[in-house]
């Protein structure tokens, strides 16, 4: 663990972003949108961010004797260790639902998205698209919050509201597969999910980096 990842979980991390981690147990909520649980603890990261520009912690870490491009690589440690931290959550109470819970009738007759690796793909689509429009999208000018959360609020419910729709296009039911069915192409989704969380967290950290180059604090 670097010493800047130790800074942010020690000084600038509120304990709220740790306790937002237990929103991944809305894995478990049946007649639910259960992606908001990604939101929430996307959310959690959020009041850090925030609680940490009050406090003037950018101004301090650039201070410190470390690169610009290593105070970005601290908050984008912090970020993705919260994000999977609360995925290592959804995919175990995933995991139960499609083995131990998979024939509770309370899940078979609900309306709304099943949790399955599709689900956890799309969670970590979520992450991605958190990590480039607020923590890339705060180190644009180092301050700034309230737009980068406004405009990735509004993405993370479309794409929760896309997710939740698609199964019931034809054709698309596989998506919102119960218990092991059709696991190879639940699988293949969540890898697609794990590739796009990865290209997002990268190009958006890469940006970031060449954005605070160019911040005069």
């Amino acid at each position: 663990m670097s010493a800047l990842l130790k800074k942010e979980m020690r000084l600038s991390a509120l304990l709220l972003t740790y306790l937002f981690i237990v929103f991944g147990a809305m894995t478990l909520l049946p007649g639910y949108p259960i992606l908001c649980g990604a939101f929430f603890i996307c959310l959690g990261i959020f009041q850090s961010f925030q609680s940490a520009r009050e406090a003037n912690d950018i101004v301090y870490s650039a201070l410190l004797p470390v690169a610009k491009r290593d105070v970005v690589k601290g908050k984008f440690q912090f970020a993705t260790f919260i994000e999977l931290c609360g995925f290592l959550l959804m995919a175990v109470l995933t995991v139960v639902r499609m083995t131990v819970l998979a024939d509770a009738l309370v899940y078979r007759h609900n309306a709304l998205m099943n949790a399955n690796p599709f689900y956890l793909g799309m969670a970590l689509l979520i992450f991605g698209l958190f990590n480039v429009i607020l923590v890339g999208g705060f180190f644009k000018t180092g301050y700034k919050l309230g737009k980068p959360f406004v405009i990735f609020s509004i993405v993370a419910f479309v794409v929760i509201g896309i997710a939740e729709a698609l199964h019931y296009f034809p054709g698309l039911q596989v998506l919102n597969a119960f218990g092991l069915d059709h696991l190879g192409l639940q699988l293949a989704l969540l890898a697609g999910g794990i590739l796009a969380y990865i290209l997002l967290t990268v190009l958006a950290y890469r940006k970031a980096c060449a954005d605070f180059e160019k911040i005069d604090l």
